[in-house]
């Protein structure tokens, strides 16, 4: 019984400490956009092994 009040107290710490961190970031922040894939400067994919064919 004693470990589960600890656990539930971590718990609601963690929870608390995460909370704070979120409230943190500002309403307007945007996350960084990756750009559109290029398909002339895209590379082929390869197999693990270069130059061998993979095994399906």
């Amino acid at each position: 019984m004693i470990r589960l009040l600890i656990a539930g107290a971590a718990v609601y710490v963690a929870y608390r400490i995460v909370r704070e961190i979120v409230d943190e970031v500002p309403d307007d922040f945007d996350p960084l956009l990756l750009p559109p894939p290029d398909d002339d400067k895209s590379l082929p994919r390869q197999s693990a092994a270069m130059g061998v064919e993979p095994q399906r």
